[in-house]
């Protein structure tokens, strides 16, 4: 068994290694009274780094969580080390936020880490995630079904939170409070296997120990070399994605060329809300794909438009604004709407402006996003059409669709389609006198 001087200069290492301290700043250690958190605080404190402990008491375990909590002042005053402490009513949090008591202690503990962190200016907070918690969690993700990074089980960084004891096992912190004569307190819940962190760590793990005795550290060692042959293959696929991503758009044959066209839509689309499931739905699309299919998720949408995916965040809908006289109006935050009269019958040939026959046009005007059912006579054309069609003419994609505005006037009938034409029922013609002039400024 590893000596205590070896175990500190192994988490030295790995500290160094990883760049997860520095010497010169303060650091918060979460402590909940356990060997993994206990051995943490005092090695960080044994190798000189300057902490202080921060413990969380969620009023779970009755007498038990108070017994902890009085363990853990108990601790820092031996240790001269300054303790924060918080209480919460975690059943409480998890009912009306309708999670898991898990996941509420998750939500509520790190967000008060945080926000600690930030108050009393210290650099990163340190929890004590040990190389067999790593190996469970990779057991868990793989039951569970995972991809590339759910093998690396968990990772030295995450933000400002780092994990400086995933080099040593459980094994070897037991040890360690041994060789010092350090006391600790046991959580029962952990000793039951009713969870499936439990029964990985209580009944998995010991079955394949018996297989093979160096199991929990060869599986670490495969989670590393998997994490480094991440590194090489992330950078791979965002250069890949860098090159066929552009402007919010992606060509599918270019995309289809590529050995993996699933994973790069997922790399692409996972941080964009969608799920593995919708991203296999789009890409099972992509081989007979249908121009106008849309897909959502809570933040982005996704359409095929003539051979290209297109990706743009969600937008509310745009707003409807009723014009009673000329003068200029706010539409949006950064749209404007010009109206004048004037007596200069020269034609614009600005696509964000129209010039139409004043006498010919009846207000209240109205500006607002095209209509399903939206008909008007094309300037130059014969006869009446649907917006829709013209637009699809025009080979405007739904979401440039849904942007497109149109001026209507009193009786409702589309005067001017923005940025596209007028109708050429009030377009100016040689017996115009006076000209309205309407205008739309970004």
């Amino acid at each position: 068994m590893a000596s205590v001087n070896s175990i500190e200069a192994a988490v030295s290492q790995y500290i160094a290694d990883e760049r997860l301290l520095g010497r010169e700043g303060l650091h918060l250690v979460a402590v909940s009274g356990g060997a993994d958190s206990v051995a943490l605080l005092t090695m960080l404190k044994r190798l000189g780094y300057r902490v202080e402990a921060v413990h969380c008491n969620f009023h779970l375990r009755g007498t038990e969580s108070d017994r902890d909590e009085q363990f853990v002042v108990t601790l820092c005053k031996q240790q001269s080390i300054p303790l924060h402490i918080s209480h919460f009513d975690t059943a409480t949090y998890a009912d009306v936020h309708q999670v898991s008591i898990e996941m509420a202690a998750r939500q509520l503990r790190y967000r008060y880490f945080e926000q600690l962190r930030q108050d009393i200016g210290a650099d990163e907070v340190c929890v004590a995630h040990h190389r067999d918690d790593a190996v469970e969690t990779l057991l868990m993700n793989l039951v569970r079904g995972t991809g590339i990074h759910g093998l690396t089980g968990i990772r030295p960084r995450n933000g400002h939170v780092v994990r400086p004891l995933l080099c040593v096992s459980r094994a070897d912190i037991l040890h360690y409070l041994d060789s010092l004569g350090l006391q600790y307190v046991v959580d029962s819940t952990n000793l039951v296997p009713d969870v499936v962190r439990n029964k990985v760590r209580l009944e998995v793990l010991p079955l394949l120990q018996q297989i093979n005795p160096a199991a929990s550290e060869n599986i670490a060692l495969t989670a590393r070399r998997i994490a480094e042959a991440e590194r090489l293959f992330n950078a791979t696929v965002q250069s890949v994605i860098a090159q066929l991503y552009n402007d919010g758009a992606m060509s599918i044959s270019e995309l289809l060329s590529q050995p993996s066209p699933e994973y790069i839509l997922f790399e692409l689309l996972s941080p964009r809300g969608f799920t593995p499931a919708q991203i296999q739905q789009i890409a099972a699309t992509l081989r007979q794909p249908r121009s106008g299919s849309l897909f959502q998720s809570a933040t982005h949408e996704l359409t095929v438009h003539r051979g290209r995916l297109i990706v743009e965040e969600r937008r509310p809908p745009l707003p409807e604004l009723k014009i009673p006289e000329t003068g200029l109006y706010r539409y949006t935050a950064d749209t404007q709407v010009a109206v004048k009269l004037t007596d200069d019958v020269t034609i614009s040939r600005e696509p964000q402006c129209a010039t139409l026959d004043a006498a010919k046009v009846a207000f209240p005007l109205t500006v607002r996003p095209v209509q399903t059912a939206d008909r008007f006579s094309p300037f130059g054309m014969k006869g009446s059409r649907l917006v829709s069609d013209y637009l699809t003419d025009r080979k405007l994609n739904i979401f440039e669709k849904r942007r497109q505005l149109a001026f209507t006037d009193a009786r409702g009938a589309i005067i001017w389609l923005v940025g596209c034409c007028v109708d050429q029922h009030y377009a100016v013609d040689e017996s115009t006198v006076q000209v309205l002039r309407l205008r739309i400024q970004t």
